[in-house]
Protein backbone atom coordinates (compact mmCIF):
# COMPACT_ATOMS: atom_id res chain seq x y z
CA UNK A 1 0.00 0.00 0.00
CA UNK A 2 1.12 3.53 -0.77
CA UNK A 3 0.06 6.73 0.97
CA UNK A 4 -0.86 9.63 -1.29
CA UNK A 5 -0.94 13.22 -0.05
CA UNK A 6 -3.01 15.76 -1.98
CA UNK A 7 -3.32 19.51 -1.60
CA UNK A 8 -6.78 20.48 -2.78
CA UNK A 9 -8.80 23.64 -3.36
CA UNK A 10 -12.56 23.83 -3.27
CA UNK A 11 -15.40 26.29 -3.49
CA UNK A 12 -17.53 25.53 -0.45
CA UNK A 13 -20.67 27.26 -1.72
CA UNK A 14 -22.56 24.14 -2.80
CA UNK A 15 -21.16 21.78 -0.16
CA UNK A 16 -22.65 20.92 3.22
CA UNK A 17 -19.13 21.08 4.61
CA UNK A 18 -16.11 18.82 4.23
CA UNK A 19 -17.11 15.74 6.23
CA UNK A 20 -19.40 12.98 4.94
CA UNK A 21 -23.06 13.47 5.92
CA UNK A 22 -26.03 11.27 5.07
CA UNK A 23 -27.85 12.42 1.92
CA UNK A 24 -25.77 15.62 1.67
CA UNK A 25 -23.14 16.75 -0.81
CA UNK A 26 -19.76 17.10 0.88
CA UNK A 27 -16.15 17.45 -0.23
CA UNK A 28 -15.19 14.12 1.32
CA UNK A 29 -18.06 12.21 -0.29
CA UNK A 30 -17.32 13.65 -3.75
CA UNK A 31 -13.61 12.86 -3.48
CA UNK A 32 -14.22 9.33 -2.22
CA UNK A 33 -16.71 8.74 -5.02
CA UNK A 34 -13.96 9.49 -7.54
CA UNK A 35 -11.46 7.26 -5.74
CA UNK A 36 -14.00 4.43 -5.75
CA UNK A 37 -14.34 4.81 -9.51
CA UNK A 38 -10.55 4.79 -10.01
CA UNK A 39 -10.26 1.70 -7.77
CA UNK A 40 -12.90 -0.23 -9.75
CA UNK A 41 -15.57 -0.15 -7.03
CA UNK A 42 -13.36 -0.55 -3.95
CA UNK A 43 -13.97 1.98 -1.17
CA UNK A 44 -11.05 4.26 -0.35
CA UNK A 45 -11.31 6.64 2.62
CA UNK A 46 -9.55 9.97 2.82
CA UNK A 47 -8.37 11.86 5.90
CA UNK A 48 -8.03 15.65 5.98
CA UNK A 49 -6.07 18.18 8.02
CA UNK A 50 -9.41 19.27 9.46
CA UNK A 51 -13.08 19.83 8.67
CA UNK A 52 -14.60 22.91 7.11
CA UNK A 53 -18.23 23.97 7.54
CA UNK A 54 -20.89 24.48 4.90
CA UNK A 55 -20.03 27.47 2.74
CA UNK A 56 -16.38 27.63 3.85
CA UNK A 57 -13.75 27.46 1.11
CA UNK A 58 -10.24 26.02 0.93
CA UNK A 59 -7.25 27.04 -1.12
CA UNK A 60 -4.81 24.63 0.55
CA UNK A 61 -6.66 21.80 2.29
CA UNK A 62 -4.51 18.68 2.69
CA UNK A 63 -5.84 15.12 2.51
CA UNK A 64 -4.28 11.68 2.30
CA UNK A 65 -5.41 8.19 1.32
CA UNK A 66 -3.93 4.71 0.97
CA UNK A 67 -3.91 2.83 -2.31
CA UNK A 68 -2.47 -0.29 -3.88
CA UNK A 69 -2.29 1.37 -7.30
CA UNK A 70 1.13 2.27 -8.67
CA UNK A 71 0.48 5.67 -10.22
CA UNK A 72 2.91 8.56 -10.58
CA UNK A 73 1.95 11.82 -8.75
CA UNK A 74 1.44 13.72 -12.02
CA UNK A 75 -0.88 10.98 -13.27
CA UNK A 76 -2.79 10.92 -9.98
CA UNK A 77 -3.37 14.65 -10.34
CA UNK A 78 -4.55 14.27 -13.93
CA UNK A 79 -6.84 11.32 -13.15
CA UNK A 80 -8.44 13.01 -10.15
CA UNK A 81 -8.95 16.40 -11.80
CA UNK A 82 -10.48 14.84 -14.90
CA UNK A 83 -13.19 13.19 -12.78
CA UNK A 84 -13.78 15.49 -9.79
CA UNK A 85 -16.60 18.07 -9.97
CA UNK A 86 -15.63 21.57 -11.07
CA UNK A 87 -15.74 23.00 -7.54
CA UNK A 88 -12.89 20.75 -6.34
CA UNK A 89 -9.37 20.85 -7.77
CA UNK A 90 -6.24 18.91 -6.88
CA UNK A 91 -3.33 21.35 -6.78
CA UNK A 92 -0.50 19.01 -5.82
CA UNK A 93 0.12 15.28 -5.27
CA UNK A 94 2.94 13.54 -3.40
CA UNK A 95 3.70 9.93 -2.49
CA UNK A 96 4.57 10.12 1.21
CA UNK A 97 5.75 7.86 4.01
CA UNK A 98 3.04 5.52 5.29
CA UNK A 99 3.34 7.13 8.73
CA UNK A 100 2.35 10.56 7.43
CA UNK A 101 -1.02 11.84 8.64
CA UNK A 102 -2.63 14.94 7.19
CA UNK A 103 -4.25 15.88 10.50
CA UNK A 104 -1.91 14.69 13.24
CA UNK A 105 1.31 15.79 11.52
CA UNK A 106 0.09 19.34 10.84
CA UNK A 107 2.18 21.94 12.68
CA UNK A 108 -0.10 24.86 11.95
CA UNK A 109 -2.62 26.48 9.62
CA UNK A 110 -3.41 29.78 8.02
CA UNK A 111 -6.97 30.95 7.55
CA UNK A 112 -8.03 34.07 5.68
CA UNK A 113 -11.32 35.90 6.12
CA UNK A 114 -12.47 38.30 3.39
CA UNK A 115 -14.67 41.31 4.15
CA UNK A 116 -16.22 43.45 1.40
CA UNK A 117 -16.39 47.05 2.69
CA UNK A 118 -18.01 48.55 -0.41
CA UNK A 119 -21.21 50.54 0.11
CA UNK A 120 -23.12 48.66 -2.56
CA UNK A 121 -23.48 44.90 -2.45
CA UNK A 122 -21.50 43.17 -5.19
CA UNK A 123 -23.44 40.07 -6.29
CA UNK A 124 -20.25 38.51 -7.66
CA UNK A 125 -18.62 38.58 -4.20
CA UNK A 126 -21.57 37.24 -2.24
CA UNK A 127 -20.21 33.69 -1.94
CA UNK A 128 -16.60 34.67 -1.21
CA UNK A 129 -16.71 37.64 1.18
CA UNK A 130 -18.85 39.04 3.99
CA UNK A 131 -20.44 42.31 2.87
CA UNK A 132 -19.96 44.86 5.65
CA UNK A 133 -20.86 48.37 4.39
CA UNK A 134 -20.63 50.10 7.77
CA UNK A 135 -17.96 52.43 9.21
CA UNK A 136 -15.00 50.42 10.48
CA UNK A 137 -11.85 51.53 12.30
CA UNK A 138 -9.26 48.98 11.18
CA UNK A 139 -6.66 50.44 13.54
CA UNK A 140 -8.80 49.41 16.49
CA UNK A 141 -8.97 45.89 15.07
CA UNK A 142 -5.18 45.78 14.70
CA UNK A 143 -4.80 46.95 18.31
CA UNK A 144 -7.27 44.33 19.52
CA UNK A 145 -5.51 41.56 17.56
CA UNK A 146 -2.36 42.04 19.63
CA UNK A 147 -4.17 40.67 22.70
CA UNK A 148 -4.90 37.41 20.85
CA UNK A 149 -1.31 36.64 19.87
CA UNK A 150 0.29 33.91 21.95
CA UNK A 151 -0.97 30.84 23.79
CA UNK A 152 -4.43 31.17 25.34
CA UNK A 153 -7.50 29.17 26.29
CA UNK A 154 -9.89 30.11 23.48
CA UNK A 155 -13.07 28.68 25.06
CA UNK A 156 -14.78 32.07 24.62
CA UNK A 157 -14.02 31.93 20.89
CA UNK A 158 -15.35 28.52 19.93
CA UNK A 159 -18.78 27.07 19.34
CA UNK A 160 -20.60 25.37 22.20
CA UNK A 161 -20.67 22.34 19.87
CA UNK A 162 -16.88 21.98 20.14
CA UNK A 163 -16.18 18.40 21.20
CA UNK A 164 -12.53 18.77 22.25
CA UNK A 165 -11.65 19.28 25.90
CA UNK A 166 -8.32 21.07 25.43
CA UNK A 167 -9.14 24.53 24.09
CA UNK A 168 -5.64 25.96 24.45
CA UNK A 169 -4.23 27.13 21.13
CA UNK A 170 -1.36 29.34 19.98
CA UNK A 171 -1.87 32.16 17.49
CA UNK A 172 1.41 33.27 15.97
CA UNK A 173 0.14 36.15 13.87
CA UNK A 174 -2.99 38.07 12.90
CA UNK A 175 -2.70 40.48 9.99
CA UNK A 176 -5.30 43.00 8.86
CA UNK A 177 -4.77 43.91 5.20
CA UNK A 178 -6.94 46.63 3.67
CA UNK A 179 -6.90 47.05 -0.09
CA UNK A 180 -9.40 49.64 -1.30
CA UNK A 181 -12.81 48.21 -0.37
CA UNK A 182 -11.58 44.80 0.75
CA UNK A 183 -10.33 43.87 4.21
CA UNK A 184 -8.53 40.56 4.65
CA UNK A 185 -7.89 39.09 8.10
CA UNK A 186 -5.08 36.52 8.07
CA UNK A 187 -4.84 34.16 11.05
CA UNK A 188 -1.85 31.89 11.52
CA UNK A 189 -1.72 29.44 14.43
CA UNK A 190 -0.90 25.93 15.56
CA UNK A 191 -4.55 24.94 15.41
CA UNK A 192 -8.08 26.35 15.50
CA UNK A 193 -11.23 25.28 17.31
CA UNK A 194 -14.70 24.84 15.80
CA UNK A 195 -15.88 28.26 14.50
CA UNK A 196 -12.89 29.94 16.19
CA UNK A 197 -11.81 32.07 13.24
CA UNK A 198 -15.36 33.18 12.50
CA UNK A 199 -15.99 34.16 16.13
CA UNK A 200 -12.67 35.99 16.33
CA UNK A 201 -13.62 37.85 13.16
CA UNK A 202 -17.08 38.73 14.45
CA UNK A 203 -15.56 40.06 17.67
CA UNK A 204 -12.91 42.11 15.85
CA UNK A 205 -15.61 43.60 13.62
CA UNK A 206 -17.58 44.70 16.69
CA UNK A 207 -14.43 46.36 18.02
CA UNK A 208 -13.80 48.04 14.69
CA UNK A 209 -17.37 49.31 14.69
CA UNK A 210 -16.97 50.77 18.18
CA UNK A 211 -19.36 48.37 19.93
CA UNK A 212 -16.49 47.00 22.05
CA UNK A 213 -13.07 48.21 23.13
CA UNK A 214 -9.78 46.54 22.15
CA UNK A 215 -8.96 46.31 25.84
CA UNK A 216 -12.01 44.06 26.36
CA UNK A 217 -10.23 41.08 24.81
CA UNK A 218 -8.15 39.95 27.83
CA UNK A 219 -11.33 39.79 29.92
CA UNK A 220 -13.18 37.88 27.18
CA UNK A 221 -10.35 35.33 27.03
CA UNK A 222 -10.25 35.03 30.81
CA UNK A 223 -14.02 34.48 31.05
CA UNK A 224 -13.88 31.23 29.04
CA UNK A 225 -17.50 31.87 28.11
CA UNK A 226 -18.79 31.88 24.52
CA UNK A 227 -21.46 34.43 25.43
CA UNK A 228 -18.80 37.05 26.20
CA UNK A 229 -17.40 37.14 22.64
CA UNK A 230 -18.95 38.59 19.50
CA UNK A 231 -21.19 37.11 16.85
CA UNK A 232 -20.03 34.36 14.51
CA UNK A 233 -19.10 35.87 11.15
CA UNK A 234 -20.77 34.23 8.11
CA UNK A 235 -19.17 31.17 6.53
CA UNK A 236 -18.69 32.47 2.98
CA UNK A 237 -15.84 34.84 3.84
CA UNK A 238 -13.62 32.11 5.29
CA UNK A 239 -10.85 30.26 3.43
CA UNK A 240 -8.54 27.54 4.75
CA UNK A 241 -5.48 29.00 3.09
CA UNK A 242 -2.56 26.73 3.94
CA UNK A 243 -1.55 23.83 6.20
CA UNK A 244 2.02 23.66 7.52
CA UNK A 245 3.99 20.47 8.16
Amino acid sequence: MHRVKCTISYDGTLFSGYQVQVDKRTVQSEFEKVLKHIHKGSTVRIAASGRTDAGVHAKGQVIHFDTNLMILPANWKKALNSTLPEDISVMDVEIVDNHFHSRFDAKGKEYRYYIDLSKERNPFNRNYAFHYPYPLDVNRMVQASSYLIGTHDFTSFCSAKTDVEDKVRTIMNIECIQNESQLTLCYRGNGFLYNMVRILTGTLLEIGAGAREPEDLPNILEAKNRNRAGKTAPAQGLFLWEVFY
